[in-house]
């Protein structure tokens, strides 16, 4: 009798796992969460999402979130990686001016991201981004929009395994929590919510 042959999986095949792995994952009831064109170039394979705070379930009219995951699926495992697969998430949402000032707001986002995996079971290794706070005052004929502030995140990350729907739910987590929304997980603080248009 010849030895059983197995086949490895096709780079397609693989990359159709990771996506029904995404969509798989359990987000937030405040997350209006939507398939967007993917990136081009980056990598032979993406799937991109992207999502907004829904603010018919929040006291406040104005905009207060929006963000976007993108997966990239290399089979090659392009150096600096350290796997096949790198997830890569934005997230932004406006502050109240005072909160914006604090010199700790950074650091706070960060550790919500990192939280937010943790508490998902996500798996990772390489992971790296920035936090930004921006603070503005108009001036002339905007003066009327008085001051305000924002925090955006920008992260990366390889994940340790094909199951991305952890991944996914750590980053939807993390877009409800800079939005203000109280956290689904115990022991994690939210940031207080921007209920009041600039002013």
């Amino acid at each position: 009798m010849s030895p059983a042959t197995t086949t490895a999986p096709t780079p397609q095949a693989v990359f159709d796992s990771l996506v029904a792995s995404i969509e798989r994952a359990v987000l937030r009831d405040e997350l209006q969460v939507s398939a967007i064109p993917a990136p081009t170039g980056l990598a032979p394979f993406a799937h991109a999402l992207a999502a907004d705070v829904n603010p018919a379930r929040h006291a406040d009219d104005s905009d207060l979130g929006t963000g976007r995951v993108v997966v990239l699926y290399d089979p090659d495992a392009p150096e600096g990686w350290g796997g096949v697969v790198r997830v890569v998430c934005f997230a932004q949402a406006p502050l109240e001016t005072e909160i914006g000032l604090d010199p700790f707001v950074s650091d706070v986002a960060w550790s919500w991201l990192v939280d937010a995996l943790a508490t998902r079971g996500a798996r990772y290794t390489a992971a790296s981004g920035t936090a930004t706070k921006v603070l503005s005052t108009g001036y002339g004929e905007l003066a009327a929009q008085g001051s305000g502030a924002q925090i955006e995140l920008r992260a990366s990350w390889t994940p340790l395994d094909l199951d991305l729907a952890p991944h996914i739910e750590g980053w939807a987590e993390l877009l409800c929590m800079v939005a203000g929304y109280p956290p689904t997980a115990d022991g994690v603080t939210a940031m207080p919510p921007r209920r009041a248009t600039r002013g």
